[in-house]
Formats: C-alpha cells, structure tokens, sequence
C-alpha cells in the first residue's frame, strides 16, 4: 500500500516516528540536506542514534556499523546530489540478515524506471513535488512498502499527526503521474544530449550521470534500473564561473526543486546542502563550483544553447 502526505519531508519525517527511542539507524553520508537535518537533529533529539556512513563504497563494512538496535538503513539511490548508485539489493538482504529494514528514498528515478521494493526494499519514499507531479505547482510525500505492519503504523501516524496531503494536491500529483513515463523517456533524452556536450568543455572539471561509467554504481545502475533519469551534477573551473552561470542562465531556471517540466540549476552550497557539516560536504565532493540541473522536457537545442551563452565569458 502507499500513503500520501503534504510534502515529501512529511512523509520521511513519519516513516521515520516509525522507530522508537533507542533504536539506531544507519544513513548514507550522501543525502539530500534536508534528510540529513532531519536525521541529524530531530531523530538524535528523540533518542534515535544515528550512524552515517559512505555505504556507496562497496569496501565498507556494514556488519560492523550495525548493532543490536539497528533497526533500518537509510539511503538515496541515485544520491542527491553527487549521483552515487547504491545497491539496493545487497543493503537490503545485510539488513535483513540483522533484523533490520531498508528505506529507500526513490524521488530521483521514480517506479517508471526503478523499483525498489522489488529489489527488497521495506519502504520506498517518494518527494512527489518533484518527477511525480511534474509541474512545479504541488507539494506531495508518499511512502509505499509490502510490509502490512508497516503501512499500519504509517497510517496511523499520519492520521494521529495530521500530515495527510490535501485533496485538491491529491488531484494534481494524479494528473501528474498520468504523463509521467513520457516526461521521464523526454527529459532523460536531453539530459544525455547535455551530458555529451558538457563532457565537451575544458571549462566543466566533473560530469556526474549515472550513464556514464565514472559514475560510482555504474554497473549496479545498469542491473537494477531500466533507466538513468534526468539530474546530472558537475563542476565548473571556478566559482565565479559557478556563479556566472547561475546569473545568466534563461531557459534553465535558477531555482530549487526538481523533476518539473522546466529545467532548474540549483547552487547545492547555498541551497540544497547549506546546513551540511563541512567535512560531510567535503568527504562528498561538494563545493563551490559544484552545480545540480535538473533537466526538463523543453528543445535539448535550446538548452544546451543557454547553457553555452552562460558559459561564455
């Protein structure tokens, strides 16, 4: 079953009241911001011990970060915003193994073109503001898993917090997900077509699509998912290029969000990922001449043309 709530940090925020003090759970170090804070500061707060680790490095032990009390394993998948694939399969059978369940926050590829609980995910949550709707004009979080015990305690703290989503945002996230396969095939076209020219420019340091074999998970990419989606991250040669970029950009919007039929840029530094640990941004390879796009559905032409007069000097 799956249950809809008013914003995707609603819906993490209740798959999370889902443990209880003294549990622990282990985090991907690569999250988007606002998950980071959340499991930082409010799970840690009620008692919740949190362990963050790069669990993308397929060296790391993950036997040994869990414990008697481990009770989930969190992570992105691909991460938001530095592209790693991690293998769903895998983390959720050493979950498993140790009596403990795997949250998958799905956003970036949505079911159309990956299914975790398939793979053996316990719950998969979904920012529906974003590839779901599609539109950038709705707020909406959904968590879905196959565990019946699960979905009870979803819906009941949804009921007792009073987090559900509105009926007219309920209307419009339908709407939405009725063209969703053909806004994911159009947006993830011009999004390799970008990736091909970018790849290109002296001026770019970093590409990062899951497409291309530099990407980490690559290959696990190619096994669990039948596409590589629209979010492409990189590095510039500079931060004044960084910040020339986001001054002259026309097509693309200089915006946050994502997954929308426009095509954003966001600054992850001063936006997404503000409020992260410096040594979490740098571990990562985030800095100030890092920049997210989420590619749309516009002409790839016209994109790519905009992002070539913001290049120029």
């Amino acid at each position: 079953g799956a249950v809809a709530f008013a914003s995707g940090m609603a819906a993490i925020d209740t798959l999370l009241e889902t443990l209880r003090t003294g549990d622990h759970i282990i985090a991907d170090i690569d999250l988007y911001g606002g998950s980071y804070r959340l499991l930082d500061k409010v799970c840690r707060k009620n008692g919740i011990e949190v362990t963050v680790a790069d669990l993308s490095d397929t060296s790391t032990d993950i036997d040994a970060l869990i414990t008697p009390d481990t009770k989930a394993i969190y992570i992105e998948t691909p991460t938001n915003p530095m592209m790693h694939v991690l293998d769903i399969k895998v983390l959720a059978d050493r979950a498993h193994d140790n009596g403990a369940k795997l949250f998958v926050d799905n956003t970036f590829l949505t079911p159309y073109f990956q299914n975790p609980l398939k793979l053996g995910a316990d719950a998969v949550v979904h920012s529906g503001t974003k590839f779901l709707g599609g539109h950038n004009d709705t707020l909406c979080g959904i968590v879905a898993t196959s565990d019946e015990k699960l979905l009870g305690d979803v819906r009941y703290l949804q009921n007792t917090k009073g987090n559900g989503i509105a009926p007219f945002d309920s209307w419009l996230i339908t709407r939405g997900i009725q063209t969703l396969p053909i806004r994911m095939d159009k947006a993830q076209d011009n999004a390799i077509k970008i990736v091909e020219w970018l790849l290109k420019r002296d001026d770019v340091t970093r590409v990062l699509y899951p497409k291309l074999d530099t990407c980490i998970g690559h290959e696990i990419m190619a096994k669990q998912a039948t596409g590589y989606g629209s979010m492409i991250t990189i590095d510039v040669a500079s931060s004044s290029l960084a910040r020339r970029i986001l001054e002259r950009v026309r097509v693309f919007h200089f915006a946050e969000s994502l997954g929308g039929t426009e095509s954003l840029i966001t600054y992850p530094m001063t936006q997404t990922h503000s409020e992260m640990p410096k040594e979490i941004l740098a571990h990562n390879g985030i800095s100030d001449t890092t920049l997210r796009l989420s590619v749309g559905i516009e002409s790839a032409r016209d994109l790519i043309d905009d992002l070539e007069q913001a290049f120029i000097v």
